[in-house]
């Protein structure tokens, strides 16, 4: 069932490939192009102009050189290290993530300044995956890369949802919540997005850089104090939250705001496009297959209970395939090594209870899961019998070197993409 469960999840990996999605996405003659059905005028001799940022960056820009071989194609890309493909036309550089780095600083900076030389007829496109908020890095007057990367560990260690880490990093930012946007003096501004959120909210993937952001500096401060991070948070982030929220710093751009009327932001995928994708290849594998939510959160382990007790609980056709897609959280309180998909999957592991016949993998789509080279991690009865103390290794959130002792370790390399996770559970 392991080998299935793995085929499974390649497909609705290979479903949301770049090379895919833009080439749906993009066409172009002599004289325009068109992007996701809308038709922009092309200037004679003037450049495509293409940024963008994420864990997909590099594979969204490879696919628009594809898609537009004869265009004269400029600007700059950024994505995580070791996500790096070859660029003909477009300059790519690397940062860091989940925690931003110098190397994002300089490069956002750099895209900065390119995108304030756009000319008022040229032709933008701006590529956004998951992965964003980190690789588009910059920290706020008065405060120091390093304090801006204290509190983005603490808001990923928090067990906060990624709409409120988000809503915190655009208040701390001169680049996201929009601002991006505003820096562009183009009225064909157009954004193909990766969706790796739940509920694909716009202002929320990548921290929204060019879309409007209905979030506030009041909403930024009611997470850090619902997470009790206040005293935590370096006293430069403090006192800005507390300007902005007082009034002394200007808000990111709200909905309504004219300088977005004529941007175009377009959808192109999606968490549910991978599942349909994976429920199609379950079906051609003989399983009865079924999708039970594309909009899975919460903590890691209240999910793998609920899944596994539906697992066992199934009255219905065997084999079967039961999909889940979306986030789940971890609030990290021990020093192990892990992601959310590990803890997820670890849980499920533990809550199977040595019950045969059920076999539960959990991963990212971006093949990474929290600081390690896995995508996430394969429980079963077996696997479970091979390791040992895993009740121990859940509570320190340290599941990696127990799957990679028991063997149960999914590890695929840098997909080129990135809508969330996918949870499959086979039943024979």
């Amino acid at each position: 069932m392991n080998t299935d469960a793995i085929s499974i999840f390649n497909s609705a990996v290979s479903a949301v490939q770049p090379a895919t999605l833009i080439q749906k996405s993009i066409q172009h003659d002599a004289d325009s192009i068109t992007i996701c059905g809308k038709l922009f005028p092309r200037s004679a001799g003037r450049p495509i102009w293409v940024f963008g940022a994420g864990k997909a960056a590099a594979a969204m820009a490879q696919a628009v050189e594809t898609a537009l071989p004869d265009c004269q194609l400029q600007g700059l890309v950024i994505t995580k290290y070791g996500h790096e493909l070859p660029l003909q036309h477009i300059r790519l550089a690397t940062a860091g993530h989940p925690i931003p780095d110098e190397n994002g600083v300089a490069a956002t900076l750099q895209m900065t300044e390119m995108i304030t030389g756009v000319q008022a007829d040229d032709i933008v496109i701006f590529l956004l995956s998951g992965g964003t908020s980190a690789l588009l890095a910059d920290h706020p007057p008065g405060a120091t890369l390093q304090e801006v990367q204290t509190v983005f560990d603490l808001l990923l260690k928090s067990g906060a949802d990624i709409h409120e880490i988000n809503t915190v990093r655009k208040h701390l930012s001169g680049v996201k919540g929009g601002q991006l946007a505003l820096l562009t003096n183009t009225p064909a501004l157009c954004t193909i997005v990766l969706s790796d959120v739940v509920g694909d909210d716009l202002h929320v993937i990548g921290s929204g850089p060019t879309v409007p952001d209905p979030s506030t500096f009041a909403d930024a401060m009611a997470v850090v104090e619902k997470y009790r991070l206040t005293d935590l948070l370096p006293l430069s982030i403090y006192l800005h939250l507390e300007r902005g929220c007082a009034g002394g710093i200007a808000e990111t751009p709200k909905p309504g705001h004219p300088r977005f009327a004529h941007t175009n932001t377009f959808l192109a995928g999606t968490n549910r496009i991978a599942l349909e994708a994976a429920a199609n290849t379950a079906r051609q594998l003989g399983y009865d297959t079924h999708i039970l939510t594309s909009t899975l959160t919460g903590d890691a382990i209240t999910i793998a209970h609920s899944l596994v007790e539906q697992a066992k609980a199934w009255t219905g056709k065997r084999p079967a395939c039961l999909l889940a897609g979306g986030e789940s959280t971890v609030t990290v309180k021990g020093k192990g090594m892990g992601g959310r998909n590990q803890q997820l999957a670890l849980a499920a592991g533990i809550a199977l209870n040595g019950q045969e016949g059920i076999t539960f993998l959990s991963a990212g789509t971006d093949g990474t899961d929290g600081p390690t080279d896995a995508a996430g991690a394969i429980a079963d009865a077996a696997i479970m019998q091979i390791g040992k103390n895993a009740q121990e290794h859940l509570e320190q959130q340290d599941a990696y070197p127990f799957f990679k002792k028991a063997g149960g370790l999914l590890i695929t390399g840098p997909t080129q993409t990135n809508v969330m996770d996918i949870i499959i559970i086979l039943l024979v």
